[in-house]
């Protein structure tokens, strides 16, 4: 057999030991499991250049002359994590009314001073954000936690668009601008079943205070939800969602709901007719669930006593209480129930600030304790208007109202009076559209009762 040459190039030495090698490791695959690892790890450092020695793989390799070659190899640059831009930190939250430019900016995140001055001199952000409670705020920040970028955006009151403010920092100091754009409304589906109450369900469901609120208002005529409510009673409720730049600015219109109350069924639909101005929600049989008087004076309540005997605290004696109180903080707006005349707006003894609504055939509303008056005396007020604010003056050992209906000067319970309102009917013309929208809106709900349900103990 003819000797190999004396000499080769180290490129042909490496070429045939490594193929060597690997014919060697595929052999062992099957019991040298550790093995085969090391020498994975061995053929990369060869591959990987630098100072190396090729090894005796079999009796025919070790016949070959061995030759080291020693040559420099340049490295691979890594890029730096630092050649770029500093990270951005990014945080959004909803504003507080107890917010301060510092307090906002601390909450978010972030610690910068000369952002925060900038803020409390800037007139849209005083006027429009800062101390405003509900405004979505987003904001980038770098690793030293100084403000880049602010995004203030809030609904605005047209209902179909919203307002973006926009803060940046520059070379030269921060810059701002103001946009306005569309609002993207979609559909969100929501339950319940009633453990206690139901508010104690609408926030176990984390439903938004304002469908709850409109949920309360649009079958109030048909439930009493102070003294009827029954246990395993259930809704099911689809609402607009409004939204901005992807974010949930506001929650919209309830669309149609479902109440199980004591095994009844009620059900309501928003519905327009054609040309009117305005719309209202119906049963399924088109009857108008809006009654001549809203059963609560508040737009979001929580009964704390009803039309029933209980013990003054202040009297220190069983009397008879001839209305019903609604447990809120104080400066809630308190809202007439139904068109009127103002009778009373000033300070009456043990009602404090109060205010007294005349009404149609001899029927009165009282607003007790309030902690301001809004209206005058002889001023014609419509449903759903301010009349003052929750208070604690007179005889009251907190802050609510007490709310009080009247007819001829007796005294009935405001709830029963409610349901007890003349309703309208969908027009003749308007019925067959009716029908359809309700026809398709009870698909919705469908889908809504029987998605997740959440409860409240």
């Amino acid at each position: 057999m003819e000797s190999p040459p004396s000499t080769y190039c180290w490129r042909n030495t490496l070429q045939t030991s490594f193929s060597l090698w690997v014919t060697r490791l595929q052999n062992s695959l099957h019991t040298q499991h550790r093995r085969v690892l090391a020498g994975v790890a061995i053929a990369l450092s060869v591959l990987g250049g630098g100072a190396f020695a090729v090894a005796n793989l079999d009796d025919g390799a070790s016949k070959l002359p061995l030759r080291q070659v020693v040559e420099s190899v340049n490295t691979l640059s890594l890029p730096s994590l630092w050649a770029d831009p500093l990270l951005q930190l990014f945080r959004s939250d909803v504003t507080r009314s107890s917010d301060s430019a510092d307090s906002l900016l601390s909450r978010l995140g972030l610690s910068d001073p000369e952002a925060a001055a900038y803020l409390r001199d800037a007139r849209t952000p005083r006027q429009k954000f800062i101390g405003r409670a509900g405004r979505l705020v987003s904001v980038t920040g770098d690793t030293e936690h100084k403000l880049t970028r602010l995004t203030a955006r809030w609904a605005n009151d047209d209902g179909e668009s919203f307002t973006r403010w926009v803060m940046e920092r520059t070379p030269n100091g921060f810059t701002e601008h103001e946009e306005t754009a569309r609002l993207n409304v979609s559909t969100r589906m929501s339950n319940g079943t009633i453990q206690s109450s139901l508010f104690a369900a609408t926030d176990d469901a984390n439903i938004p205070d304002n469908v709850a609120s409109q949920l309360a208002d649009i079958f109030a005529g048909d439930i009493d939800f102070h003294r009827a409510l029954r246990k395993g009673d259930r809704f099911a409720v689809v609402y607009e969602s409004l939204e901005a730049d992807g974010e949930v600015l506001r929650t919209g219109r309830v669309i149609s709901a479902e109440f199980v109350n004591n095994g009844k069924t009620h059900q309501a639909f928003w519905f327009k007719e054609a040309g009117a101005k305005e719309g209202g929600y119906y049963n399924a049989d088109g009857i108008s669930l809006r009654r001549a008087y809203l059963a609560s004076p508040l737009a979001f309540s929580r009964m704390t006593s009803g039309f029933k005997m209980r013990f003054h605290p202040i009297l220190q004696t069983w009397r008879a209480h001839l209305g019903v109180d609604y447990a809120a903080p104080t400066g809630t707006p308190v809202r007439s129930v139904g068109q009127g005349i103002v009778d009373v707006a000033g300070s009456q003894g043990g009602f404090g600030n109060v205010v007294m609504v005349k009404h149609a055939s001899g029927q009165t509303t009282v607003y007790a304790h309030l902690s301001r008056i809004n209206v005058k005396r002889g001023q014609s007020v419509m449903q759903g208007q301010t009349l003052g604010l929750v208070g604690s003056t007179g005889w009251a050992t907190g802050p609510h109202l007490h709310f009080e209906f009247r007819v001829n000067g007796q005294h009935k319970d405001p709830l029963t009076m409610a349901r007890q309102s003349v309703a309208v009917e969908v027009s003749a013309a308007a019925r067959e559209q009716f029908k359809r929208h309700a026809a398709i809106a009870k698909i919705d709900l469908a889908a809504a009762a029987t998605s997740q349900v959440s409860s409240a103990e």
